[in-house]
């Protein structure tokens, strides 16, 4: 005779019990997930909410000043500050006195200074120039006065910071670096700050408001780098 094909054996578990534990397990899988996603981005650096963080701390340090340093300039100080000697306070120092930091209508003073930092033209590309006298005006042409080989035949101040082949007082990084240029070679290297600071604008009473924010600035020096640097760090 034939033998009698085995019939399959019973699951231990019907389809029915099978469903029903799925459908309690996966609570426990989006629990324990979503546990290990917390620590993980415990981890991690959180840019999104660390910039927020970075420029509110930097409105809580400034309350006392008159106008608040744009917190994107202070690393620009503080990289031409370290290349130049010159401390980056004093920097802001004289952004804040020349242009209210780059707030106000016009770039261009009534006297024809230029740019971020008000360099007159002749102070920028060089007093060498054979069209310079008297206030520093000049009669430069336009491409020179950005013209880094232009700046260096005449001795001007002029600094192309982020090597783009241009000297430009309208550009805010070539301003400040061009500033801590003029600055440094005025005497803050050798300590004599005054001196220094009365090269850059003629007259006592300038001197008194740059020192005045310069102390100010530099009192809260410390938190306002950490602060900056940290809101770089988390844009990166």
């Amino acid at each position: 005779m034939a033998k009698k094909k085995k019939g399959k054996k019973d699951p231990l578990l019907s389809q029915k019990i099978q469903i029903w534990i799925i459908i309690l397990l996966v609570p426990v899988a989006i629990t324990v997930y979503f546990f290990v996603y917390l620590a993980w981005k415990e981890l991690q650096p959180i840019p999104a909410i660390d910039a927020p963080i970075a420029t509110e701390e930097v409105l809580q340090l400034q309350t006392n000043f008159d106008l608040e340093i744009p917190v994107e300039y202070i690393p620009i100080y503080m990289a031409a500050g370290e290349k130049f000697g010159v401390p980056w306070t004093l920097l802001a120092a004289h952004h804040r006195v020349e242009t209210r930091f780059s707030t106000m209508s016009t770039l261009v003073s009534p006297v024809g200074a230029e740019g971020h930092m008000q360099f007159m033209p002749c102070t920028f590309v060089g007093w060498q120039h054979p069209t310079c006298s008297g206030l520093g005006q000049g009669e430069i042409k336009q491409e020179d006065k950005t013209n880094p080989k232009i700046i260096k035949k005449y001795g001007g101040y002029g600094v192309d910071a982020n090597n783009d082949g241009l000297a430009d007082p309208y550009d805010i990084e070539d301003a400040v670096y061009s500033a801590a240029n003029f600055l440094a070679k005025a005497g803050v290297t050798k300590g004599e700050l005054k001196k220094a600071i009365y090269q850059y604008n003629h007259s006592q009473k300038y001197v008194e408001d740059i020192l005045f924010y310069y102390k100010q600035y530099r009192e809260h020096s410390e938190e306002l780098e950490r602060v900056a640097l940290q809101q770089v760090s988390a844009k990166k």
